[in-house]
């Protein structure tokens, strides 16, 4: 009965502790919800493009699909979403020929997305070198939990409902932009991917020595070794949280010696009394201990849990962060190449410029020499001679300057990079499939890993609300005592233990745990402005870059014709200035517009070259 009567007081008193600690709580603010992501992109923003004779986008035919594009993991769900996920999904397979599935509510997508321990398809792995293998299970501790819990529940999600873009596709509309990637010498078969995202760099790519670059640069770029460590750093914290919630065992020893006063509580008590067999305490007094003591704080709020989730999640992140910056890498590696190609081919049509009006000069002369021409026209063709030479070494600077952003990329000092002879204009078109928009979530690195900063920041707010609640601990000891060594290991007379419990919680000047909630509550709407921030910045930049390669494309065919037409007004010019019948004006304005000509064409070639680089970086190709 006297134990029942304590257990309910300790019951009563823990209950009360929990109502008072629990009061106050502050409300979460809750997030806007963002644009619709919408089901198909609109290339040039829904104008059509200028006339040409070139085929428009919206002539050219989708890929047949039936696949049904998921951006989002359902692994796991709480009880009350499988069943409107589940609705969801059943009325995306009913849907046919459709354009978008359901909306999935913030706090759904939350749960749905891709919080998981395992990393998306198409994300790089580490390298052994890069990141120690530990399997999340590992970092996450023994608990028999092998997955991440959901972000919060609806009251602890920063959102109301919020209805995200339409992220489930019933059929995946995929348009097809001609694009060139490679020269004519190595056709690339792109019609079996549906999105060039899917793409590796080593077939979206085919100039061997591109590829090289590429390979040495992953292997060699500072900025991808400072990211490994950063991995690394990240998956020591996400480790070191792990311990936090399980016991601590520490194992200690103890030597010394004290000598109370005769008038002291402690003196009086040692003379009135005999340690055995009529012997009195030694003076001083020794006191020798050895033992081992337990402490343990119950994670009885998932505080300690949470908050090693939360560094998971950010270690997940970290590793998509990586990926994010390989496809930079590579872009920019490529980017850089196609540049420097551009420059040869500038290079060599200013030699070819220079070599003409050479010829020009000598005709010049020839004619002043025969009385048929003048000083002026020698000296005009000579002043355009000495230009395009100083014009030459410009051009070989920016060579040098090119190679050494390439060599800095890679990791290495300068030395000359070796590349294709191919002319910029001969490189051969493929197809870019662009997939649909919803596939964006998947593909693109930057974008998973906002997603694990929401889920990071939900946890978070899961830990601050925690703080609230009393906390639960343990310590226990068990050992030898005694006053001499002798005795020490006497048992059971030298053995002491002790085992306590405490439960503690804040009552009175909540303020800084307060504040900490609010701050994570205003982390967890950055977050979830950062998510949709990134979301609508990728779209952007995947109808920029593929509505920059159409209209370039364009421009490159126009600019063909043009071409011809100015090659033919130099041989006319050409002709008729050997012939007397034309001024040397007339030779030097066809020669210098046919320069520029070629010049811009290089150049409109080149961006070309670039958009299509930057669109497969935008679509999420490249980390591979």
């Amino acid at each position: 009965m006297e134990s029942a009567y304590h257990a309910k007081r300790l019951a009563f008193t823990g209950l009360l502790i929990l109502t008072a600690t629990g009061c106050g709580i502050p409300g979460l603010r809750r997030a806007q919800p963002g644009a619709a992501l919408p089901s198909d992109y609109q290339w040039n923003n829904g104008r059509p493009f200028s006339d040409t004779d070139v085929e428009t986008l919206s002539n050219v035919p989708a890929l047949p699909t039936s696949d049904v594009v998921a951006p989002v993991h359902v692994r796991d769900l709480d009880a009350n979403d499988e069943s409107n996920l589940g609705s969801a999904n059943q009325d995306n397979a009913n849907v046919q020929g459709e354009k978008a599935g359901p909306s999935i509510s913030f706090a759904n997508f939350i749960r749905a997305a891709s919080f998981t321990p395992e990393r998306s398809q198409d994300a790089l792995t580490p390298s052994p070198s890069d990141v120690e293998p530990q399997s999340l299970q590992t970092l996450l501790g023994s608990t028999g939990d092998s997955t991440v819990a959901p972000v919060a529940d609806d009251s602890m999600v920063a959102g109301e409902s919020i209805d995200l873009p339409e992220t489930v596709q019933s059929v995946a509309s995929v348009e097809l932009i001609d694009t060139n990637i490679g020269p004519s010498d190595s056709p690339i078969d792109v019609m079996s991917f549906s999105n060039s995202a899917q793409l590796p760099h080593s077939m979206f790519f085919s100039d061997p020595y591109l590829l090289g670059l590429i390979t040495e640069t992953l292997m060699g770029n500072q900025k991808l070794k400072i990211l490994s460590e950063e991995i690394r750093i990240a998956c020591n914290e996400t480790y070191a949280r792990s311990g936090e919630y399980r016991p601590f065992v520490s194992l200690g020893a103890t030597a010394g010696f004290e000598k109370s006063g005769r008038h002291t509580r402690d003196g009086a008590v040692e003379d009135q009394l005999d340690v055995a067999n009529g012997r009195s305490f030694p003076d001083p007094l020794g006191d020798f201990g050895v033992g081992a003591n337990v402490s343990w704080e119950l994670d009885i709020w998932h505080r300690l849990r949470n908050s090693q989730r939360a560094a998971a999640m950010r270690y997940l992140g970290t590793q998509e962060g990586r990926n994010y910056i390989v496809t930079r890498v590579v872009a920019e590696v490529a980017e850089n190449y196609y540049q420097l190609l551009a420059l040869d081919n500038r290079l060599s049509v200013l030699q070819a410029t220079i070599d003409i009006q050479r010829k020009s000069l000598d005709v010049s002369r020839a004619k002043k020499s025969a009385g048929r021409g003048t000083e002026l026209a020698v000296q005009r063709f000579e002043a355009e001679v000495q230009k395009n030479l100083s014009e030459r070494s410009l051009i070989e600077q920016e060579i040098v300057e090119v190679e050494n952003r390439i060599n800095f990329l890679a990791g290495r000092y300068p030395q000359p990079i070796e590349r294709t002879n191919v002319e910029l204009t001969k490189f051969d078109l493929n197809t870019l499939g662009a997939g649909v928009p919803s596939e964006l979530l998947l593909n693109r690195a930057d974008i998973r890993e906002a997603e694990r900063q929401v889920a990071a920041a939900g946890l978070d707010v899961r830990v601050a609300r925690a703080k609230f609640y009393p906390s639960l601990s343990l310590t226990a000891g068990l050992g030898w005592n005694a006053f001499s060594t002798g005795y020490l290991f006497r048992t059971p007379e030298s053995l002491v233990y002790g085992l306590a419990g405490e439960l503690v919680g804040p009552l009175i000047n909540k303020r800084a745990i307060k504040a900490d909630y609010c701050s994570a509550n205003a982390a967890q709407l950055q977050a979830i402005y950062n998510y949709q921030q990134t979301v609508l910045q990728a779209h952007i930049e995947v109808v920029n870059q593929i509505t920059k390669v159409e209209n370039y494309r364009r421009s490159v065919d126009v600019k063909l014709r043009q071409l011809e037409a100015l090659q033919a007004s130099v041989d006319a010019a050409n002709d008729l200035f050997q012939n007397a019948r034309a001024e040397y004006v007339e030779v030097l304005l066809a020669q210098r517009e046919l320069m520029e000509a070629k010049m811009l064409l290089i150049d409109t070639k080149k961006e070309q070259l670039a958009a299509i680089i930057n669109a497969y970086q935008a679509l999420g190709g490249g980390a591979f």
